[in-house]
């Protein structure tokens, strides 16, 4: 196809316009950006899955805030109502220069029913993935029926298991948490996940009955497969599409709206490449204006959402779309992720709601014309066979990058063919482009002057045109640059 003739030809563009640039006054920083080659970025190899430690207990006992205390961060949702974490959550974890992954479960109960059910289930399946155990009982109140149902239940799964007696913060207390013997699961560590005391020690036994590679096949491997986050405001049927591509109830789906709290992730195989998945709680308002769980649940979604490469923004086809549809997929774009948006519930819409939907599209989401728009619906699985092929079109339009020849004999042509308006009795000219960097695209535009809005719209629009970019913000940012005669010396 002519590929050698071209990269000659491009070499030879961006030879020229370099030594164009020389009449510029350039900085440090602008020279190791026009002379930089593309880099790529190796994520570090681990020798194996990392060992699994699952954290479980009846509701209200302190899993989450004690899943906080080892992370040494505010990961977990928690909050003084029992059943706040529903899913079963996983975050990597350190002690010692030892990583292994923790995961916090939703409370354990006997006689569970409709939604506390399914929470119990994924304990359960937790406790079976993890290569140990760590049961947190609450010494204050002492062995319940629920924590002997408990007990039997980590009996029979033979994994090692860790007795953590928490809500001692004090001396007075460990007398409560001796009283623990009696489960007959050995010693019973005395902790405060609140205060952090006597977490060392019990961090210390984990180590101990942990392997250095985890048993369990990887269930939690972290790295390799693509990161997608599933994003909307609540009940808009991000766990039920999640459940939908697993092709099991992987998360807990309830009518409620806010059943997700803590981000959730999942490797689902489709077709033949693995994804990871990762189920986020309803953006409701904008941060500020939520309170409690809530709170806390919209910084994990805007976490999840940085450490995703693409986002599907489920947006609710049977109702008008709304201001928090919006600023999700804003919110998409500000942090620089590949985008697919996808309308659900699409077997409920009848001829009349797609007409005035298609007007809303049109008038709202004028600024997002690159991302791919699926209408689907998780209930039946309609066209969610169609999110595979736009997920790799994104994630490549992601990883893009065009060659800085052939970048600058594109926008000579632009450029030669609508030149930029004259202002003031001057026209800037664009000197030199360059990628600074992909995911996403980045572009840096030297010129003599200042570049409008409207032209970097423009030049934005011709780049997609040309090169594609479909499913991936790219962004353009100019350096004015004078030429060196109009310094005063």
């Amino acid at each position: 196809m002519g590929s050698a003739a071209d990269d000659t030809l491009d070499e030879g563009v961006e030879q020229a316009l370099r030594a164009g640039l020389e009449d510029f006054e350039l900085s440090e920083e602008d020279r190791a950006l026009i002379d930089a080659e593309p880099g790529s970025q190796d994520d570090d190899d681990n020798a194996g899955p990392l060992p699994v430690l699952a954290v479980v207990g009846r509701p209200n006992v302190g899993k989450s805030t004690l899943v906080n205390r080892i992370l040494g961060r505010r990961e977990a949702v928690v909050e003084d109502v029992p059943g706040v974490t529903r899913d079963r959550v996983a975050y990597e974890a350190e002690w010692t220069g030892r990583r292994f992954t923790l995961v916090d479960t939703g409370g354990w109960e006997v006689d569970a029913r409709g939604i506390h059910l399914r929470v119990a289930e994924q304990a359960e399946v937790a406790v079976e993935l993890a290569d140990a155990v760590m049961f947190v009982v609450d010494a204050t109140v002492g062995a319940t029926d629920t924590d002997e149902a408990v007990v039997k239940m980590l009996r029979r799964s033979g994994k090692p298991v860790i007795l953590v007696a928490n809500k001692v913060d004090d001396q007075r207390a460990e007398a409560d948490a001796a009283m623990l013997w009696v489960l007959g699961l050995g010693q019973p560590w005395p902790v405060s996940a609140l205060h952090g005391r006597g977490s060392g020690d019990v961090l210390d036994e984990v180590l101990r009955v942990l392997p250095e590679v985890s048993k369990v096949g990887g269930a939690y491997e972290r790295g390799g497969p693509r990161r997608v986050a599933l994003l909307g405001r609540p009940n808009v049927g991000k766990s039920s599409l999640l459940n939908r591509l697993a092709g099991e109830e992987r998360v807990v789906v309830d009518t409620v709206a806010g059943t997700t709290r803590d981000p959730v992730d999942e490797l689902i195989r489709l077709g033949d490449t693995t994804w990871r998945f990762v189920d986020t709680a309803g953006i409701r308002r904008r941060v500020h204006q939520t309170r409690g769980a809530d709170f806390y649940a919209s910084l994990r979604t805007q976490s999840a959402l940085e450490k995703a490469e693409v986002a599907i923004v489920l947006v609710d086809a049977g109702e008008p779309i709304s201001e928090q549809d919006i600023r999700v997929i804003q919110q998409v774009v500000d942090a620089g992720r590949a985008l697919i948006v996808a309308y659900n519930k699409w077997d409920t819409v009848d001829e009349e709601r797609r007409y005035y939907l298609e007007r809303e599209i049109e008038r709202e989401l004028v600024q997002i014309q690159w991302a791919p728009r699926v209408n689907l619906s998780a209930l039946t699985g309609r066209n969610t066979g169609k999110l595979v092929p736009y997920l790799e079109t994104a994630l490549d339009s992601w990883d893009m990058r065009v060659p800085t020849g052939r970048l600058n004999a594109f926008f000579g042509e632009i450029v030669a063919a609508h030149p930029h308006p004259v202002r003031g009795g001057k026209q800037p000219r664009i000197l030199f482009a360059t990628q600074a960097s992909t995911r996403p695209p980045r572009f840096v535009v030297f010129a003599s002057g200042f570049i409008e809005a409207g032209y970097r719209r423009f030049l934005e629009r011709r780049l997609r045109e040309e090169f594609g970019f479909e499913g991936t913000p790219i962004e353009i940012s100019v350096r004015v640059r004078e030429k060196r005669g109009r310094q005063s010396r």
